[in-house]
């Protein structure tokens, strides 16, 4: 069939920044699912995006749908003709609904059928309709009108282009007619630019001082940005979501060095680097060690006959944000940081749960607790505790909130705080987020685990459960900060004993009937996601979480150690074993007893099972203390053949009860040795 490439651009005035590649991608998808379900083959689409503009240029687009046979059933034919083989009211609806008379449908299969032969449309007639519903898809929080029009976009729109090969395709848009003229750069080549065919508007473009290309245009900032960087001997900070900010903000991007006063270097640097990044969409540059350089690279939208004034403008601008942020450093470190809990004394944490001040002092009274469990020094854990919102009260992180915690390190070391003490201001919020880095310090990882369960015990504690999606207080995330700190910091806490202590320190504030184990299972509950992320099937997850370890650290080492058992050939085995056994047990009439008495040992087999089993105990147990898991289950496969042979040979249930009690009990001496691990019989 014959094909011809296909461009539609939409020119608007200046689009949000932040959501410009999301809604060129979404435009992409919308065009493209219109292209399938109207059946228009082609070979590939591709978006163009910048400030003024949203493109779609898609490659060897069929001309024409190809022709297709719509097929309806009616009614079955008996209920369609009546014993003298006249249509009845249900033939007769059915062929009125086909738009036919009853002679037209076919009558050769068990139904009535109506067979229509449905040609193709021309992609020049389906193109508009395809592109306006594409448009209209958009993710746009809040449209626009403009004008006296009714007309709504997110922005007003300026142009129109849609183009068949060298054919424009005649509609209406947005208040747009379609044209093949474009526009150039708003400075550098305000003139309109003819579009002569789809595949020459990358390029017809960029001779009006615009790279619609977005990828290539990021492409090109990142390259000149790290370029200027190392001129400046230092390297630029690059989040990809600036990046992308700084990409929609520009046609024809010239990234240019700029400079600041050395004496704002006196201010902590993570305020410098908000400030500049946040407000002004600046790259800002660190030297060797991690320090921030007295320098800063904008990325201009002109290329400007003289740079210096660009420069110079830019070095004004920001200025005044600088200062601000100095003088907020400067009046804050004229009151000491513990100070402020005075002012955190009235503001609400929660309204059930009390002032935030109430929540550093329960953070300081668990964190020491923990410190105490984990090898770090509670009286540290304690101060850091009590000192651990004080920021929240200054005027820096009134003025930049993302610096919570990380201003709290500067005004505590000022203070004289020791250093483990300062650090663990900001570690309390780590980790920030999923992969984020992990407290340093064990004074700093006391305090965020302190801080997560007093916030999980307290807002589980008065009802408010996240539900579905909603979890306006984080408490996915915290539970999930919990198990990374003491799994991938190796430390060794009873987490249900911590728990116990934050619902204490709540009192009649929250219902505590059964708290502590509630927060425990939800905490528990998220490593099975985290399990699955990493390839470790659900049944060791679940045969662990059956054993009910206190402490995450010796969750996570025995799921590894279950992981690896699986491995073992003897593993299947010896899982549908357990399965077997922990069926037999279940339905003992009478409590198994926990000695096994030799001389009730009848068979060979079990006589074997039990030596077997006492060696066993021998090897596994001290393994199992010292939580070498892997080292007992590897010694426990051994006892795949007598288990086998016991299996085979020995009827479990004999006839005399003495008999049967002391099977039932060697079966649960076998039973218990697995489960000084896991209950492998879930593994099956």
């Amino acid at each position: 069939m014959q094909a011809q490439d296909f461009l539609v651009e939409l020119g608007t005035e200046e689009l949000p920044p932040k959501s410009l590649k999301t809604l060129a991608e979404a435009f992409l998808a919308g065009v493209e699912k219109g292209l399938n379900e109207a059946g228009l083959e082609f070979q590939s689409a591709r978006y163009y995006a910048a400030p003024r503009r949203l493109a779609i240029l898609v490659d060897q687009l069929a001309v024409q749908q190809p022709d297709r046979t719509q097929q309806m059933d009616g009614p079955p034919l008996q209920a369609a003709f009546d014993s003298e083989g006249k249509p009845t009211k249900a033939a007769e609806g059915f062929a009125k609904k086909c738009g036919v008379s009853v002679a037209d449908l076919d009558q050769s299969g068990p139904k009535l059928r109506y067979v229509q032969s449905i040609p193709g449309q021309p992609a020049a007639d389906l193109l508009p309709d395809i592109v306006d519903r594409a448009l209209a898809a958009l993710p746009i929080p809040k449209r626009m009108r403009w004008a006296a029009s009714k007309t709504e976009f997110v922005r007003p729109t300026q142009w129109l282009v849609m183009l068949q090969g060298d054919s424009i395709i005649p509609a209406e848009i947005l208040s747009q007619h379609a044209a093949r003229t474009s526009r150039g750069h708003r400075f550098h080549h305000p003139e309109e630019i003819r579009i002569s065919i789809p595949a020459s508007y990358a390029d017809d473009l960029r001779k009006g001082h615009v790279i619609a290309d977005f990828a290539e245009r990021r492409e090109l900032i990142r390259q000149r940005v790290e370029e200027l960087a190392a001129e400046q001997q230092g390297t630029a900070i690059m989040p990809d979501d600036l990046l992308d900010e700084v990409t929609a903000l520009v046609e024809w991007p010239v990234p240019l060095v700029c400079s600041f006063e050395e004496r704002f270097l006196d201010v902590p640097q993570e305020a410098l680097i908000s400030t500049m990044q946040d407000n002004q969409k600046y790259f800002c540059l660190l030297d060797a060690n991690g320090k921030l350089l007295p320098r800063f690279i904008t990325v201009a939208n002109i290329e400007s006959k003289d740079p210096a004034q660009i420069i110079s403008g830019n070095e004004k601008v920001v200025r005044p944000r600088l200062t601000d942020a100095e003088f907020f450093f400067l009046q804050d470190k004229k009151t000491p940081l513990e100070s402020r809990n005075q002012r955190l004394a009235n503001v609400v944490f929660q309204a059930q749960l009390g002032t935030v001040f109430d929540k550093a002092q329960r953070i300081s009274s668990l964190a020491a607790f923990i410190a105490g469990q984990i090898g770090g020094a509670p009286d540290k854990a304690a101060r850091a505790g009590l000192l651990s919102k004080c920021d929240l009260a200054t005027e820096m992180v009134g003025e930049f909130p993302e610096l919570q915690g990380i201003a709290g390190y500067y005004y505590a070391q000022h203070d004289g705080e020791a250093e483990d003490v300062a650090l663990a201001l900001n570690e309390q919020y780590m980790p920030r987020g999923a992969g984020a880095e992990l407290p340093s310090t064990l004074t700093g990882a006391a305090v965020a685990l302190a801080d997560k369960l007093d916030t999980l015990v307290g807002i589980f504690g008065i009802g408010m459960l996240p539900t579905g999606s909603k979890d306006p207080y984080a408490l996915r995330r915290a539970a999930l900060g919990v198990l990374r700190i003491l799994i991938e910091k190796g430390l060794e806490l009873d987490l249900h004993a911590a728990i116990q202590v934050a619902v204490q320190q709540y009192g009649d504030s929250v219902k505590s009937e059964n708290l502590a184990g509630q927060v425990q299972d939800f905490i528990f509950d998220r490593l099975r996601a985290r399990y699955e992320d990493e390839g470790i099937d659900v049944a060791v997850y679940q045969a662990v979480r059956a054993v009910s370890p206190a402490s995450p650290l010796d969750f996570d080492q025995r799921v590894q150690a279950v992981q690896l058992f699986r491995r073992l050939p003897e593993a299947e085995a010896l899982a549908a074993a357990n399965k077997r056994v922990s069926n037999i047990l279940a339905k003992a009439d009478s409590p198994v007893a926990a000695e096994i008495t030799l001389v009730q040992l009848q068979e060979p087999a079990e006589q074997a099972l039990a030596t077997a089993i006492v060696e066993a105990e021998h090897a596994v147990t001290p393994l199992a203390a010292q939580r070498e898991y892997s080292a007992a289950l590897e010694r426990l496969a051994s006892l795949r053949e007598p288990v086998d042979a016991f299996f085979d040979q020995v009827l479990v249930n004999a006839e005399d009860p003495a008999v049967r009690a002391n099977r039932y009990a060697l079966l649960a001496r076998l039973r218990g040795l697995f489960l000084g691990v896991a209950d492998i019989s879930l593994l099956g």
